[in-house]
């Protein structure tokens, strides 16, 4: 018979058992994983783990239930207070929601529109439907403009600069930009506009010689312009496309972005720049800052080894290719694979096996003007050809 101090004895073993399986191990606030393709850059990793403390609260209902339980089951960081006021935006949000490249991509889909899949006004059921089909068990949500409000409320109800950056821009197509950013931020996963095609799943989309645990951000090529009228075009030589990203919470790009956003928007505001009929306006949030801030990174000696560099990474790195490249920690998938079908750039069609994504390009919450730019450019030089053709007969 068990006396009460062998009873004791027995508890507090098992409990230090419990203990010791159940702790995270002690790790390095970063550590060097190289992985570099070009230039002998090495990738320095911040991998502090996330928190697994998440956030609580119709519209607010959903948002509350984003924010919380989607938190929990994935084991992203939820609010935490801050503690030195005096920190910078960039360290706020790195404290906020740190990153650890080790964890799994959420399981998450993340698209916005003014009504949900319910609304009869939804006019996006076939493509919505494609992501569900090709992602078995994941959470699939569609945002409205409403329930963003709520949402980010609770997630970053601890760096309030953000907020007021977000409730600030003075037009949805810069709001969907900054969203994006932050729930993958926040939440990880993916995100996708709401003209877009699954074509294949997220799960083929990292070559299966790199291991998952290694990468953090995924984008693809949206232009590769090689003609010397580019600038006509597109903001960028090389253009990465943020109509479809994954990628893990917290990682650096997103912070930078979120960070650069945030004070550029302020920094408006207290100028009085932020004019809605400005079309630069757009500049700021779309495809140009986010290619610039990506580029920012891959030579950014706080992440990487520049010991060996032999030069920074530019476009050249990336012009004409048909096959994923990896730089750190991130895959930079090929134009075909969220552009094919464009019939331009070396893109191939949907049937290759690099597509991933169909992009209708509708921009349907750009204004008028903004939709279909090239096509709108194309359509003026025809027009200008046609008149000087006119005034030379």
């Amino acid at each position: 018979m068990m006396t009460f101090k062998r009873a004791l004895i027995a508890t507090a073993f098992f409990l230090t058992v419990i203990y010791y399986l159940t702790r995270p191990s002690p790790r390095a606030d970063t550590f060097v994983a190289p992985a570099s393709d070009f230039n002998g850059q090495e990738l320095l990793v911040d991998s502090r783990r996330p928190s697994t403390t998440a956030t609580t609260q119709q519209d607010a209902s959903q948002a509350g239930r984003l924010g919380r339980t989607g938190g929990n089951k994935l084991g992203v960081p939820g609010q935490r207070p801050i503690m030195d006021a005096k920190m910078s935006l960039y360290d706020k949000l790195a404290y906020q929601y740190p990153y650890d490249v080790e964890t799994k991509f959420p399981a998450y889909i993340w698209q916005t529109w003014k009504y949900t899949p319910a609304n009869g006004e939804f006019t996006f059921r076939e493509q919505e439907a494609t992501w569900t089909d090709q992602h078995p068990g994941f959470i699939h949500e569609v945002i409205t403009d409403t329930v963003a409000v709520h949402l980010l409320r609770l997630l970053y109800a601890s760096v309030p600069e953000v907020l007021e950056a977000y409730e600030t821009l003075p037009l949805p197509v810069l709001k969907a930009d900054f969203f994006r950013y932050l729930i993958l931020l926040a939440r990880g996963g993916i995100y996708t506009d709401i003209d877009t095609y699954a074509i294949r799943s997220a799960l083929e989309w990292i070559p299966e010689s790199v291991p998952r645990n290694a990468i953090g951000l995924v984008i693809g090529i949206e232009a590769d312009p090689d003609r010397p009228d580019w600038k006509d075009w597109y903001s960028r030589r090389i253009q990465f496309c943020q109509w479809t990203i994954q990628a893990k919470p917290g990682h650096p790009v997103l912070r930078e972005i979120v960070s650069h956003i945030t004070l550029e928007t302020l920094r408006r505001k207290r100028l009085g720049l932020l004019e809605t009929t400005d079309k630069n306006v757009v500049e700021f949030t779309g495809p140009a800052v986010w290619t610039d801030i990506i580029f920012d990174y891959f030579n950014d000696a706080r992440f990487f080894d520049m010991t060996n560099s032999k030069g920074p990474i530019d476009w050249r790195n990336f012009t004409g290719m048909d096959m994923p490249k990896r730089v750190g920690d991130v895959i930079i998938l090929p134009i075909t694979s969220f552009s094919p079908g464009v019939q331009q750039m070396g893109a191939k069609e949907y049937d290759d096996p690099m597509a991933f994504v169909k992009h209708d390009f509708e921009g349907t919450w750009k204004p008028e003007e903004l939709r279909h730019i090239g096509e709108q450019k194309e359509d003026e030089k025809e027009k200008e050809k046609n008149s000087e053709k006119g005034k030379k007969r």
